[in-house]
This record gives structure tokens, sequence and C-alpha cells, in this order.
């Protein structure tokens, strides 16, 4: 990882990038993480819109108020990251307060472990002083940009389906 990066504010300006990151996660077939890169970006103007309603806590039909960043790289978007304002009970177990994603070939480059520090301070910003932040035991990846991050192991979440979620808490 050379590149320099910026953590920015969705926009209009970077549509074409944001495109090629969505294109790119659609066509390799995995789960679309964090949870609003899944929104349909065919209006990219609505889009934009309902990213900045979310930070305001408007419109969320009956999500939490959630900040979404990009991680640019000259001029790619390889990182999307969703910070959660609070966490409700289901976030608590399963969601934390921190969802992340690397476009799939930008990965093992060290964009995982920038997007976390740059998504802390922002977290630090909107006043959230420890920070919850979950992923499946399989995942040794996250788990190990976690850590590298600061994070302390809590107790383990088991989801209906038998998945167990690590659990971790960085203080900001």
């Amino acid at each position: 990882m050379k590149d320099p990066l910026v953590l920015t504010n969705p926009s209009i300006e970077l549509k074409d990038a944001y495109l090629s990151f969505y294109q790119e996660w659609k066509q390799s077939g995995e789960g679309m993480v964090p949870w609003v890169i899944q929104k349909d970006p065919e209006n990219f103007e609505d889009m934009i819109t309902w990213l900045n309603h979310n930070k305001q806590g408007k419109n969320t039909n009956g999500f939490v108020a959630n900040s979404t960043y990009w991680l640019v790289a000259n001029d790619i978007v390889v990182g999307a990251v969703n910070i959660r304002h609070e966490l409700t009970d289901k976030l608590f177990h399963s969601g934390g307060h921190i969802g992340y994603g690397i476009r799939p070939s930008e990965r093992r480059k060290g964009y995982a472990a920038e997007l976390l520090k740059l998504a802390l301070l922002e977290c630090k910003k909107l006043g959230i002083s420890k920070v919850l932040l979950v992923c499946d035991e399989i995942n040794e990846a996250s788990k190990k940009t976690i850590v590298k991050n600061g994070g302390l192991r809590d107790k383990d979440f088991i989801e209906e389906d038998g998945n167990v979620l690590n659990r971790f808490w960085i203080e900001t």
C-alpha cells in the first residue's frame, strides 16, 4: 500500500469511482459489506441523499443514525465504512458500531487496517469513546485488522443459526 489514502464523504464527484467499486463487488458474488453498499446506485444522486439522511438520523426506517465514508486511493474507491452512532440491543450483540469492507481486487494491501484506523478517528469525533467491532469467528483477516487497531476481545455471541461472532472493543 503506497497510495495516499483519503477517507471521504460519498459525493457525486466520485460517481464513476464508486460505480466501479460497486460493480466489482457485485460481480464477485460475495456478500456486500458494509450493508449500505448493497443499495443500488442506479439513481446515484438519490443514493447520496439517502446516505446523508442516514447520517442525520432522518428516514432511517428503524436503523440508528449512521455515517458512511469511502476510502479513496488515487481516485479509486478501495473501501467503504459505515459507523453506527449508537447501539441497539441487536447491534450490541451482532453488529457493532463499525462495518467495513475492501473491494475484492484491493485486499491484502493493508487498506482494511488503515480504513479502520481512520474510522476510529471519526468515531471519536462523534463522541463514541468505546467502539464495538464484530466479525465472524472464521474471518481471520478481520480479527487481525481489529486487533492491530487495539481491539480487545469480549464475550462471543452465537447467532440463531449457530454462527459464532467474535466481539471486540476499542477505546478511541
